[in-house]
C-alpha cells in the first residue's frame, strides 16, 4: 500500500516539474505571418495547370503545408471587399457589415464604396485615390488582435494593387497599407495611416517599374499552341482591354508607356509582379520578421482578378498569368527563406472567391448559360413601379444582386413599402435569368435549401441591404460588359470554392477534404499565434492544420 502511494506521489511531482517547466516556456510564434490572397482564384486552378507549375510555387505549399480541399465562402455576395474582410476577420458580412464593394447606407442615405473615407486625404499623389480607410468595416481583424496582444509592438502592413485588397486586411490598427494609382502608376496611402510615405516608397516609386514591364510586352511563356488546358486564342466573348485592335497574343504593351496609360498593367501579370517587388521591398526597409514580436503582411494579387473578368477561366491568358504567377511564388518564397529564414514564418494562401464560366463559352458546349443585365432590370423596374404607383425613382439602385427601395420616398409620398415589394418580387421573378425574388427580410420564411438560405442570411447586414434578393440561375451571370467578360458574387460553387493552403512554422503537412469556410483561416491563426479571435468571429480553428 505505501509503496503504491509512493510511485503516485512521484508521478505527482514529475508532472508538476513538466508542467512548471511548459508555463516558463515563452509562447512560440513565428517571426513574420505572410497572408496571400490570390483575386478571383477558382479551387480548381491549382491542379488545372498543375502539369506546368514549378515544384517551388504552388507545388511546395501543396506538398510541404496543408491544403484544406473543400474550403467554401459561407455568405453571399462573393465578392472582392466582403471576401477579403472575412478572411482577416473570421466574420461574414451580417457582422462586419462590408456587404460588398459597393453598397447603399439606408443610416446615411447615400451610396458608400467599401472603403471610402472622404476625412482622410492621399498620401503619395495630389488625386482623391487615397481617400480611404478601414472605417467602414465594424470589426477587428487578425492584425488588430496580433496588435493589442503585443502591446501594440507588432508592425502590421497590407500591400495590393486594390485599395480594398490593401486595407480591409490590414485593419483598422494596421502601421501602413499601400495600393495602387492608376494616374500616376506609384503606390500610396492615406492619412489615416501616415502624413507622408516612408522614404523607401517614394524610391521604389521613382524607379519606374511600370514602364519595365511594359518594356517586355506580353506573349505567352510557352508556345501559344500547348496551352491545352484553354479555349482558342481570341473569342468573340472575350474583352479586349487593351484595345480593339489587339484581341490575341502577343500584347503590345510598349504603346502603354508614352501614353502614360499606368492603369492597364493591373490587366496583366506583371500587376501581380509589380505587387511583389514591392513587397519584398516592404519586408526589407520595414525589417518585417526581424522584430521581437510577430509581424503580419497581407498581400493580394490584384491582377488575377482583372484578367478573370476580361478572359474568363478558360482562356490562354488566365493559364498564363497562373503560370506566371507560380513562377514569382517561387521566386518569393525563396526571398521569405534567405530574409527571415525558413522555419521562422507561416504563410497561407487563399482566395476571396472565384468566378464563373463566361455564358458565350457554355453556349459554345451546350451548357446552361445566361446573361442578366442589372443595369437594364433597374431601369425597368423603376419604369413599372412608376406605373403601378405613379412615382418616380422608387427603386435607388441594384448592387451585389439586390434592390434598394428608397424607403425615404415611399414613406414622403405615403406609399406602402410592403405593396412595393410585393410588386417588385412579381415584377423580378417574370425576368429571364432570374429563378426567385425574395424579400431579404423575411428570408428564413422562403422555401429555400438550408445551406443556400444560411449563405444569404450571412450576408444580410440590414442598414446595407436591398429589400429585395434575386438568385440568378445556375450559369448565369450580371453582364457587365454587354455580353463579353464573367464575372462572379452568387453562392455557386464556382464562385464560392476557393483554396486554402497553409505553409511554415507550426503547420503540420497533410491535407483534409473536410468542409471548412473561409472564416476558418483567422481562428485558425489566432490559435497558432496564442492570440485572441477577432471581435466578430464565428469561424472554427482547423485543428489537422496544426496537427492537434
Amino acid at each position: 500500500m505505501l509503496k503504491g502511494t509512493f510511485s503516485i506521489f512521484l508521478c505527482i511531482i514529475a508532472s508538476s516539474i513538466i508542467w512548471s517547466k511548459n508555463i516558463n516556456e515563452p509562447i512560440s510564434r513565428p517571426k513574420l505571418v505572410v497572408g496571400i490572397v490570390v483575386d478571383q482564384m477558382r479551387w480548381d486552378f491549382l491542379y488545372r495547370y498543375s502539369d506546368r507549375y514549378s515544384s517551388g510555387g504552388f507545388k511546395r505549399l501543396l506538398q510541404d503545408g496543408f491544403e484544406c480541399e473543400n474550403t467554401f465562402i459561407p455568405y453571399t455576395p462573393t465578392v472582392t471587399a466582403a471576401g477579403h474582410t472575412c478572411i482577416y476577420t473570421g466574420s461574414v458580412p451580417a457582422i462586419h457589415g462590408i456587404t460588398g464593394n459597393n453598397f447603399y447606407d439606408y443610416t446615411q442615405h447615400k451610396a458608400l464604396y467599401c472603403s471610402e473615407d472622404k476625412s482622410v486625404k492621399t498620401v503619395g499623389a495630389k488625386d482623391d485615390l487615397g481617400q480611404m480607410s478601414p472605417k467602414n468595416m465594424l470589426t477587428t481583424t487578425i492584425g488588430d488582435e496580433l496588435k493589442l496582444a503585443t502591446n501594440f509592438k507588432s508592425k502590421v502592413i497590407g500591400i495590393a494593387l486594390k485599395d480594398r485588397g490593401a486595407i480591409l486586411p490590414a485593419g483598422h490598427g494596421a502601421n501602413a497599407a499601400y495600393w495602387y494609382d492608376n494616374k500616376t502608376g506609384t503606390f500610396i496611402s492615406s492619412t489615416y495611416y501616415m502624413d507622408e510615405l516612408p522614404e523607401w516608397v517614394q524610391g521604389f516609386n521613382e524607379s519606374d517599374y511600370v514602364a519595365k514591364y511594359y518594356q517586355q510586352n506580353w506573349n505567352t511563356l510557352y508556345p501559344v499552341s500547348s496551352y491545352i488546358q484553354s479555349d482558342k486564342d481570341a473569342n468573340t466573348y472575350e474583352n479586349t482591354p487593351f484595345g480593339d485592335d489587339q484581341k490575341q497574343f502577343p500584347y503590345d504593351l510598349r504603346r502603354f508607356i508614352d501614353k502614360k496609360n499606368y492603369g492597364i498593367i493591373r490587366s496583366t501579370p506583371f500587376g501581380n509582379s509589380l505587387t511583389l517587388d514591392f513587397t519584398k521591398t516592404a519586408i526589407i526597409k520595414e525589417e518585417m520578421g526581424k522584430h521581437e514580436s510577430t509581424d503580419f503582411l497581407a498581400v493580394s494579387f490584384s491582377s488575377t482578378d482583372y484578367i478573370g473578368h476580361s478572359f474568363g477561366p478558360n482562356s490562354i491568358e488566365t493559364e498564363d498569368t497562373y503560370l506566371r504567377l507560380d513562377k514569382d511564388l517561387e521566386d518569393f518564397f525563396n526571398f521569405l527563406d534567405q530574409q527571415v529564414g525558413k522555419g521562422n514564418y507561416t504563410l497561407f494562401l487563399t482566395a476571396d472567391h472565384g468566378v464563373a464560366h463566361i455564358p458565350g463559352f457554355l453556349e459554345k458546349h451546350h451548357l446552361p448559360n445566361g446573361n442578366v443585365v442589372g443595369s437594364k432590370l433597374e431601369k425597368d423596374l423603376n419604369e413599372a413601379l412608376k406605373s403601378r404607383f405613379g412615382s418616380d425613382s422608387l427603386c435607388i439602385t441594384g448592387e451585389n444582386y439586390q434592390f434598394f427601395l428608397n424607403r425615404k420616398l415611399v414613406q414622403e409620398r405615403g406609399l406602402d413599402l410592403q405593396k412595393i415589394i410585393s410588386y417588385s418580387i412579381l415584377f423580378l421573378e417574370q425576368q429571364n435569368g432570374i429563378e426567385r425574388a425574395i424579400q431579404y427580410s423575411t428570408l428564413q420564411n422562403s422555401l429555400l435549401p438550408n445551406a443556400m438560405k444560411e449563405q444569404f442570411a450571412n450576408g444580410y447586414y440590414p442598414d446595407r441591404c436591398g429589400d429585395i434578393l434575386v438568385i440568378l440561375k445556375p450559369g448565369y451571370i450580371d453582364d457587365e460588359y454587354n455580353g463579353k467578360g464573367s464575372t462572379h458574387g452568387i453562392w455557386s460553387p464556382y464562385d464560392a470554392h476557393i483554396p486554402l493552403l497553409f505553409y511554415g512554422a507550426g503547420i503540420t503537412k497533410g491535407k483534409s477534404s473536410k468542409k471548412v469556410y473561409m472564416t476558418d483561416i483567422a481562428p485558425t491563426l489566432t490559435t497558432l499565434l496564442h492570440i485572441q479571435m477577432p471581435s466578430g468571429c464565428i469561424g472554427n480553428s482547423i485543428q489537422e492544420v496544426l496537427g492537434r
